[in-house]
């Protein structure tokens, strides 16, 4: 396998490959102001966006026919097998004292990481009013959009890590990685999967960087505008036992992969009688020294 990181990963399971399906995903139209929009903290409930989107039918395909060649550094995304001991994943306490750790540890064995910090968490559902959190209800994201940029990446990590901790990182010449770890809470997911562009089809220039406003603070994330060169993959009735790592930012910037641009879809022949997608996804820093 050729794999640029610095460990191979487990492999995913491959229970059955599937067909590439037509897929509808909600890219932004450029325009010539800054785009913004209002959070679901801010609005306490679904976003409030300022900008205008367009629908593109695009092919995407059943990336388990390539699992075991992904590279989070050239893809953006890998695919892997692993099991949690959590039984309810609605459980806060149960998912602050054990996946996290649980989390931490795939993430350091994979990377060969000496620290991986988690920061947030964060529950959809398609089904309803969505997923409960401790901030509120959250239902998919359907705007392809990466959650940091050049900008705003580097700003959270020193908002987590604190200024005098990443300068010190910075002088020992450590490299910093943000991670989504995407999981479905129930599987198999039938209805609103995950799609994920290969982030070397992305070009630099397709990447919009736009306000997030909450309540107390106004963050920047990338929405990405539509281009017939993208390339796009997900997981055909993903399980349990897999999760989906999702590169959101860098602090290398030499050609490796930076930024992955993602979306809940609509798959093709489902309707209100699939049983809705549920998931959890986690927000972590790699740091390796």
């Amino acid at each position: 396998m050729n794999q640029i990181g610095p460990a191979a990963p487990p492999k995913a399971a491959q229970p059955q490959s599937f067909a590439d399906v037509a897929g509808a995903l909600f890219f932004i139209r450029p325009q010539d102001i800054k785009p913004v929009f209002h959070s679901s903290a801010l609005t306490g409930g679904v976003p409030e966006i300022f900008f205008e989107v367009e629908e593109h039918t695009v092919a995407i395909g059943d990336m388990r026919r390539i699992a075991d060649q992904l590279s989070i550094d050239r893809e953006g995304f890998e695919l892997l097998h692993h099991r949690t001991a959590v039984a309810d994943l609605y459980d806060d306490g149960a998912v602050d004292n054990q996946y996290f750790a649980e989390t931490e540890a795939l993430l350091q064995h994979r990377f060969s990481a000496g620290r991986v910090v988690i920061f947030d968490v964060t529950r959809r559902s398609d089904g309803g009013t969505g997923a409960e959190n401790r901030d509120g209800l959250r239902g998919p994201a359907w705007r392809v959009h990466v959650d940091y940029t050049v900008k705003s990446g580097p700003q959270r990590v020193r908002d987590i890590l604190g200024v005098a901790e990443v300068a010190r990182l910075t002088a020992s010449g450590a490299r910093i990685f943000q991670v989504n770890v995407w999981r479905p809470i129930h599987g198999p997911v039938e209805r609103a999967p995950l799609a994920v562009a290969d982030a070397s089809s992305v070009r630099p220039e397709e990447l919009i960087a736009t306000d997030q406003v909450f309540p107390d603070r106004v963050g920047e994330i990338y929405h990405l505008a539509h281009a017939p060169s993208q390339r796009w993959y997900f997981t055909p009735h993903m399980t349990r036992d897999e999760v989906l790592l999702i590169k959101g930012w860098d602090s290398l910037d030499d050609g490796r992969a930076q930024f992955t641009p993602h979306s809940a879809f609509e798959l093709p022949d489902t309707d209100d009688s699939t049983p809705p997608r549920e998931s959890i996804e986690l927000r972590a820093l790699v740091i390796i020294e």
